[in-house]
């Protein structure tokens, strides 16, 4: 299963189950060394300004109202 696969269904969990599967991610970078996490955070912010230089980014407003409604 690839990155987009896992991450799509992922996004198809009700909102707690989302929740905790959020926390338990984050509970495991925890785990990493220093090197290991600025190495995931390089390639975060790259993919990020990736996804920005090809028009893939939205908006803060529309990444918020999508948010809102979901939660709602």
């Amino acid at each position: 299963m690839t990155l987009e696969e896992l991450e799509t269904e992922a996004l198809k969990l009700d909102l707690p189950s989302r929740a905790k599967l959020a926390g338990k991610l984050l509970e495991s970078l925890d785990e990493l060394s220093e090197a290991e996490a600025e190495r995931l955070w390089a390639e975060e912010a790259q993919r990020r300004a990736d996804e920005w230089d090809e028009s893939k980014a939205k908006p803060a407003e529309e990444v918020l109202r999508e948010i809102r409604s979901r939660i709602r």
